[in-house]
């Protein structure tokens, strides 16, 4: 119990300074509402005051209410689904983008974008609604499944064969979304700049709906793992011992976090780091212990993702810097600061 009170105090202290980013960010930006408040924009806009302008409301409904939620929403899922790979394989090294899964999503999406027009219109009407995204999910499954078929042999999960794996994945998916970019036309070429820098800039509401679908089921599955992942963390072998059904935890872990990663891709291209940053930081003050790094990775991961898209639209106003490129530079360091610890501890 005295776990349990810890975990929703620190929740608690989270989802407060969430709210108050969430004000701060829906106060800026380069859009002047004549001299009134945009808190009181959004409550005439809630109440229906038809006095309220048709800029105005699309403004601060349409473009940044939704442009925050979505922010809310895939931070939490990139944050979740890196801190679930590095607790299944018991490495800070592991996630969405160090072993290919970010690079599978993007370049299925590339094929869907580029080439999805020659084939769309034999697809029942629902798919080509959703095909970029279906072809997200499909390209991060099958990145996940060929990185887990490489690296594992006998049960057993070798972590540099994983990375290995993982960086050749990505340098062949990099090298034919390359050739896509080199054959695709204007519009096509333009989608394919969104993908690979990154931007939630195409936050709908109807995209924040689904969204926010495939948190709610893969929440329901994932944040009940913390103490199965406490558990891997003595080996696969003392884990069936405490009676967890490993390769069941495994099969979870990988198609949820593919199905999270590629909605992700698919909504707002190549956003990196998040998954690495994000539970570094828990770590430092929670160890390893996933009962608090899981279901805080996602009050985290939806903090930095909205601080650094708040700062993506409004460091370069009234132009937009993309945001994959800021988390990047943030992310980079980390990852260095990781690989020096390693070096220290071998």
């Amino acid at each position: 119990m005295r776990t349990q009170s810890k975990l929703y105090f620190y929740l608690t202290i989270g989802a407060v300074l969430l709210a108050i980013i969430a004000v701060l960010a829906l106060n800026t930006g380069v859009y002047d509402f004549g001299g009134t408040s945009p808190f009181k924009v959004l409550w005439q806009y809630i109440k229906g005051d038809p006095g309220l302008s048709l800029s105005d409301q699309y403004v601060i409904w349409e473009v940044r209410a939704s442009r925050i939620v979505m922010a809310i929403l895939i931070g939490s899922m990139l944050a979740v689904s890196g801190t679930s790979l590095q607790g299944l394989f018991k490495n800070p090294l592991a996630t969405g983008e160090a072993i290919g899964l970010t690079s599978g999503a993007t370049l299925l999406a590339a094929i869907a974008i580029v080439l999805g027009g020659h084939f769309k219109q034999y697809l029942p009407e629902v798919v080509q609604f959703s095909l970029v995204g279906i072809s997200a999910f499909a390209g991060a499954l099958l990145a996940m499944m060929l990185v887990y078929r490489i690296s594992t042999s006998a049960g057993k999960t070798n972590v540099v064969m994983m990375l290995l794996s993982g960086v050749a994945i990505t340098s062949i998916g990099f090298s034919i979304t390359g050739f896509l970019i080199y054959i695709s036309k204007d519009e096509q070429l333009r989608d394919l700049t969104f993908w690979n820098m990154g931007s939630l800039a195409a936050a709908t509401w109807t995209k924040n709906i689904i969204l926010a679908v495939v948190i709610v089921i893969s929440y329901a599955i994932l944040l009940p793992k913390g103490k199965a992942l406490n558990a891997m963390m003595l080996g696969e072998r003392d884990a069936q011992h405490l009676g967890i059904n490993v390769e069941k935890l495994k099969r979870q872990i990988v198609i949820i976090t593919s199905l999270m990663v590629g909605t992700c891709v698919a909504f707002s291209g190549t956003i990196g780091f998040v998954g690495l940053i994000v539970p570094y930081i828990l770590r430092l003050l929670f160890k390893s212990n996933y009962v608090f790094i899981l279901p805080l990775s996602a009050v985290l991961g939806s903090i930095l993702l909205l601080i650094a898209d708040t700062f993506s639209r409004s460091i370069v106003a009234p132009s937009e810097l993309p945001i994959g490129i800021l988390t990047s530079l943030i992310g980079g360091p980390v990852f260095i600061a990781i690989l020096i610890k390693f070096k220290k501890s071998l």
